[in-house]
């Protein structure tokens, strides 16, 4: 019968390899780093080509919930369609101002709806002029046929076209803002390799049947890392979006949306759920050397539940509960998949063990 043991041999060769000197040990890590740090710059050159595009995919979150918050305050077109520039010519639609503005000599207050009739023009802009007159008080104050100014409706009609996009607040800010995608995209992108040499640095010190676990820990720790930006990405970010846009929109105000701050918020939101869903592959290694046991993680669950909510309420840019478990679910849910994962591989290394004996 084959037996599982840690012989001699394996002994020997874990001390050669660990046998290195201070000065080999710094050298290892010198090169690991110098390759890390060529591989990013490299990915960093890629990304910063590709950077707007990059940023317009991570705003798509923000802007539809800020095309929400606007429909729910009464700004812009009131029709199914999200834009003036998805109508066709003759088409008619409620327009509520989203300002204070004058409109042929006649002052209308902020939500004040009027009834327009699009004019596709032959460059292809569109015009959009009242089909009713607006009456005030038995006064006719804006007559049929007056031409809405184009400045009340071409940045604010509520739609996700370019005429939409988020601010920046000097002049320098878009070339800054676009460094920063790069950046963290390059890092992003980059994982898969990091990982490959933190484990090379840290393998000498492993037996060689712990070697083994290099490609589930590359794998593993790649994959619940995009998971975990997927999640916040796709539901935990556009929750809070919709959430804090509702309140302005209630109050009838429009927030002035900086893009470099917005980053900040998603990037953090993505990297922290990202870390978080490592919760599996941290407990599936760790199980499997002996560390932690599935009794173990069952005795604390009352701690975890409440490191858990509190990393939670960090992460969440909001303060309702609602959103709160928005963030906190995944990771019970993760806590509970990792008990599972415990017990399964902790028993499997007892059983290899007790084969060995």
């Amino acid at each position: 019968m084959t037996t599982y043991t840690k012989p001699e041999e394996e002994l020997e060769e874990k001390e050669e390899e660990s046998s290195m000197s201070f000065l080999d040990h710094l050298d290892e890590l010198r090169s690991r780093l110098i390759r890390s740090a060529a591989f990013v710059l490299v990915a960093f050159i890629i990304c910063f080509y590709f950077s707007d595009a990059i940023y317009n995919f991570l705003e798509i979150p923000v802007r539809a919930a800020m095309l929400k918050s606007e429909q729910a305050a009464g700004f812009g077109i009131k029709s199914d369609v999200n834009s003036i520039w998805d109508l066709p010519d003759g088409a008619e639609v409620d327009f509520a101002l989203p300002t204070d503005a004058r409109v042929g000599g006649a002052l209308i207050q902020t939500g004040g709806t009027i009834r327009v009739k699009v004019r596709v023009n032959e460059n292809g802009s569109r015009d959009l002029i009242t089909t009713k007159p607006l009456i005030i008080n038995t006064a006719t104050v804006l007559p049929e046929g007056t031409v809405i100014p184009m400045e009340l409706y071409s940045t604010t009609s509520g739609s996700l076209n370019p005429d939409n996009k988020l601010n920046v607040g000097t002049v320098q800010g878009a070339f800054n803002l676009y460094i920063k995608v790069s950046f963290y995209a390059a890092i992003f992108f980059a994982v898969p390799f990091l990982l490959t040499q933190v484990w090379g640095f840290v393998a000498p010190g492993l037996y060689p049947h712990e070697k083994k676990y290099a490609a589930p820990f590359i794998i593993m720790t790649s994959l619940f890392f995009l998971i975990g930006c997927a999640f916040a990405y796709y539901i935990a970010f556009p929750r809070a979006a919709d959430f804090l846009l509702g309140v302005a929109a209630e109050g009838e105000l429009r927030p002035l949306v900086m893009a470099d701050d917005y980053f900040d918020l998603i990037i953090l939101i993505m990297l922290g759920l990202g870390l978080i869903f490592e919760i599996p592959t941290v407990t599936y290694f760790l199980s499997r050397l002996g560390i932690i046991t599935p009794q173990m993680l069952i005795r604390f669950w009352k701690f975890a539940l409440i490191i858990i909510f509190i990393v939670a309420a960090i992460l969440s840019p909001t303060t309702d509960i609602p959103n709160l478990l928005v963030f906190a679910a995944p990771m019970m849910i993760l806590y509970s998949l990792s008990i599972g994962i415990a017990w399964v591989f902790y028993r499997k290394r007892h059983k290899e063990e007790d084969v060995g004996e």
